[in-house]
């Protein structure tokens, strides 16, 4: 199985330590961290993605603003720029423990959160970062630790 993520979550998933909009949204994204945790590959979509499902039916779901759209395509930028490689729809990545520790150290370093700029959770994932993700649920030592077939795929 593949993981659909938007490109904002993909900064998202380096400091989730189970808090969430509601307690849906919340036991929905522990079994995304738990899947990416077991290095389920991740293909980038655009628009609401598998962390967003349990929002989509309220009336006043989020994941459609435009400011949700800017979001995903700063952090696609600066994902992209860090990664040398074109993070856009449709591409597909892996998230082994080389990325995960490259994105989360350049995510404590600031160098990758400027699409994080007014977002409600930006206090926590400093203090997620800060504390050098202990807390993180997304873990890349059981990435790690996962046998892999010779495409990096289960």
């Amino acid at each position: 199985m593949t993981v659909r993520l938007r490109a904002h979550h993909l900064l998202c998933m380096l400091t989730f330590v189970g808090e969430g909009y509601t307690p849906a949204f919340t036991a929905n994204y522990k079994r995304i961290a738990e899947r990416l945790s077991l290095g389920e590959e991740i293909e980038i979509v655009s628009g609401p993605d598998d962390i967003c499902a349990p929002l989509l039916s309220g009336a006043a779901a989020h994941c459609h603003n435009a400011s949700v759209g800017i979001r995903d395509e700063a952090a696609a930028a600066a994902v992209g720029r860090l990664v040398q490689a074109d993070v856009r729809e449709g591409v597909r990545i892996l998230p082994d423990t080389m990325l995960l520790r490259r994105l989360r150290r350049n995510f404590a370093l600031g160098t990758i959160r400027n699409a994080c700029g007014g977002c409600e959770w930006g206090e926590l994932c400093s203090h997620v970062a800060d504390g050098g993700f202990k807390a993180a649920l997304v873990d890349p030592r059981e990435v790690s630790s996962r046998p892999r077939t010779p495409q990096g795929k289960a």
